[in-house]
């Protein structure tokens, strides 16, 4: 029997009854991961012992009836976040042989959770392309179209997820990229509140940087978000006050919810196709009981300069020596923009970082009115995999493009892709759900609300 396409939780409810077991079910993830690997290219580093002892130590404890949240669960872990033992590769050769020494917090509290690791997942090289190629991974491919990019930079859990490896991954987002891959590939994937999640080891990019989860439910993403969520010292920008019950908001229901929707922000430039599934997405949200709302220039001008100069600032700060000394060892284009984030001086970082201030403000003074801010995740659906920028975008940077999502990364707001429809070619297409600060729960009930009336996770991709 194979367990493909599960959710998370009709896989905890199995392994509680003692259906199955957790070596079944994660001898089962690793076989078809085995057997897909070739054609998607989703993990960096398999980890099958490290899974197949967890499930071994799960089984006992669900027997004994002390499993945790996810016990027996496989879940995968994306390549920019330590898990100790293993290698820790940022996407990037001169990496290729770095080992993490410890567990990042979220990592831990898998672990303590009882999920069952079953690889590292790639990604752009430190994240920094909203594809997911690298010249130590190669290319990772789009299950829905092998020809298309699966997004970045959290591709390969983008990749496994859809796939039907694991029903929840471990992804990072400093700029989209949770948001990006989950509207490329399908799936619900949610950066929450800043800080929410704890990051350790500091990030290079480390005021913009977000652990998310990617699911093919909102309730599979919540269930994972849950377990990564609450305050931990080593982050000093870690949220202190308690973890909202995240699976409980998923049964609160949508109605009276106050809802801008906003197709360009003001700047972007959505395809037509894109634009109109996501408007049908979003006035949908009248039947669940909302008000819904067009404000077209919801954000003013496009924040774009502000989170590149911390972005690429931090990162190229982090890499000057590695890129001054072998450059040809890094992605061509990810040095290009690195250097052209070192060139600021401190006088004009410091006019972006006051400019971030002000745009948070606007932010917080929008969403005094609204509960929500929905958009298009993405201008396109996925696109040519080996191409650092769509068709139609090549004024835009290796980042600028995606236009939607790296706005909520400098307000720190948590944000959300849901599945909004598919195109005439059969490629799924995000909606991008923004709420107030610290408000997750409101994502979380507008999106199972809308999960239940426009459900998605029944389609799959065309990979047998």
């Amino acid at each position: 029997m194979s367990f493909a396409y599960m959710t998370a939780l009709e896989l905890k409810d199995l392994l509680a009854r003692g259906s199955i077991s957790p070596v079944e079910l994660v001898a089962d993830t690793l076989a078809r991961q085995e057997a897909l690997e070739p054609r998607i290219n989703a993990f960096v580093t398999a980890t099958p012992e490290v899974a197949l002892a967890a499930a071994r130590a799960q089984e006992r404890a669900i027997a004994a009836g002390e499993g945790g949240a996810i016990a027996g669960l496989p879940v995968s872990v994306k390549d920019l976040v330590a898990m100790a033992g293993v290698p820790l590769t940022f996407g990037s050769r001169p990496f290729a042989d770095n080992v993490a020494d410890a567990d990042a917090p979220a990592v831990e509290r898998i672990r303590e959770a009882g999920g069952c690791i079953v690889g590292k997942t790639t990604t752009s090289e430190f994240g920094c392309k909203a594809v997911c190629d690298s010249p130590l991974t190669g290319i990772t491919r789009n299950p829905w179209d092998l020809e298309k990019t699966s997004g970045g930079s959290s591709g390969g859990a983008g990749a496994s997820v859809a796939a039907g490896l694991t029903p929840f991954a471990l992804g990072t987002d400093g700029g989209g990229s949770v948001r990006i891959p989950s509207a490329l590939c399908g799936l619900f994937g949610i950066k929450a509140q800043f800080g929410r999640v704890p990051v350790f080891p500091v990030s290079a990019a480390p005021t913009l940087s977000h652990v998310g989860s990617m699911a093919r439910t909102v309730r599979d993403a919540a269930l994972l978000l849950g377990v990564m969520a609450g305050h931990d010292r080593r982050d000093a920008f870690g949220v202190a006050e308690p973890t909202p019950d995240f699976l409980a908001a998923c049964d609160a229901g949508a109605d009276g919810m106050r809802i801008a929707w906003s197709p360009t922000f003001g700047y972007a430039a959505p395809e037509p196709e894109v634009a109109a599934l996501c408007e049908a997405a979003a006035r949908r949200f009248e039947e669940l009981g909302c008000s819904v709302e067009l404000v077209e220039d919801a954000l003013g001008t496009d924040p774009v300069e502000i989170w590149m100069a911390e972005f690429y600032g931090g990162i190229g700060t982090k890499l000057k020596d590695l890129m001054a000394e072998k450059p040809e060892e890094l992605d061509p284009a990810v040095v290009a923009t690195l250097g052209a984030g070192l060139d600021r001086s401190m006088v004009a970082y410091f006019e972006q970082l006051f400019a971030r201030y002000e745009f948070r403000e606007r932010m917080r003074q929008l969403f005094e009115r609204y509960d929500l801010l929905l958009s298009p995740t993405l201008p396109c659906a996925a696109f040519e995999a080996g191409r650092d920028t769509p068709p139609g975008h090549a004024a835009r940077n290796i980042v600028s493009w995606v236009y939607y999502t790296y706005p909520f990364n400098l307000t720190g707001q948590p944000a959300a892709s849901i599945p909004a429809g598919f195109t005439e070619g059969g490629l799924p297409v995000g909606l991008q759900m923004v709420a107030g600060i610290n408000r997750e729960v409101d994502i979380l009930r507008a999106a199972a609300a809308y999960e239940e009336a426009a459900p998605w996770a029944d389609r799959r991709p065309p990979l047998g």
